[in-house]
């Protein structure tokens, strides 16, 4: 991982697009900083689209395409995308998402939550359509990332698709990912064939991988140090961590494709 005021003019005048993750990437102890909500209108003002990716619900992200300075939001772990086309609200769907399926779900959790003391559904799940969200971190009592392991292993025991955050394991039926909902919403509603040129990640954790493996330019905020063991790493790093390492990096892109 290089420092991010390694990125070079060229690379930088290429990127048309920011795809971020939200919780630990954009904010700070959960809260979306001035700084990080600065630097989304700095980049929106310059041209540059943001597009959140995240394991956030429905609910959150119908907020945020209405209310944040985004071109759309990839949610539930890439089970759809909002965004807004002449004036009104769109829904990109991705066709392998399983509907009607909240009471698989709640089996998952039945078994999860006899088997990891402590376990419990996130306080945002009231919110989702598709997937569930297990706190393991987000709202205290605190569990272990090896705790987290070991719901994500009785998840997919179980048939589903699970994926651990910085504070939630989510868990989904049907074959579809961030990364590959990312690719299907530039290629066939946004028409961006070199997806790969004019894209940049910022990550923060382990469910963040498959973007770091696919997109050459991609930035982990600082707070990526703390999972040294990922096989997938960003190939920059901010100095800073979350919403404070976002804006950093924001601002240093923006100072480059202006130069």
């Amino acid at each position: 991982m290089r420092p991010f005021s390694e990125l070079d003019s060229a690379t930088a005048k290429d990127l048309r697009y920011v795809l971020c993750d939200i919780d630990d990437t954009i904010t700070n102890g959960g809260k979306l900083t001035a700084e990080a909500y600065s630097a989304l209108w700095a980049l929106h003002d310059s041209g540059v689209g943001v597009v959140p990716v995240t394991g956030r619900p429905a609910g959150w992200c119908d907020l945020i395409v209405r209310e944040w300075p985004v071109d759309a939001v990839v949610g539930e772990n890439g089970a759809f995308v909002y965004y807004f086309k002449d004036g009104h609200k769109q829904v990109f769907t991705h066709p392998n998402v399983v509907n009607n399926v909240q009471d698989r779900l709640q089996t998952v959790l039945k078994r999860v939550m006899e088997e990891v003391p402590g376990s419990r559904p996130s306080r945002d799940q009231f919110s989702r359509i598709y997937d569930l969200a297990i706190d393991f971190h987000e709202d205290p009592p605190y569990l272990s990332f090896e705790d987290a392991e070991r719901i994500k292993e009785i998840c997919e025991s179980m048939g589903a698709v699970a994926k651990v955050s910085s504070i939630h394991v989510n868990t989904w039926f049907g074959d579809y990912t961030k990364r590959g909902m990312a690719q299907l919403f530039f290629e066939n509603v946004l028409h961006v064939d070199d997806i790969k040129k004019r894209v940049i990640f910022f990550g923060d954790s382990p469910n963040d991988e498959p973007m770091f493996e696919y997109f050459p330019v991609t930035c982990g905020v600082a707070n990526v140090m703390k999972f040294p063991n990922m096989e997938h790493k960003p190939a920059y790093i901010a100095s800073k961590e979350g919403g404070y390492g976002f804006a950093e990096a924001a601002a240093r892109l923006i100072e480059l494709r202006g130069e």
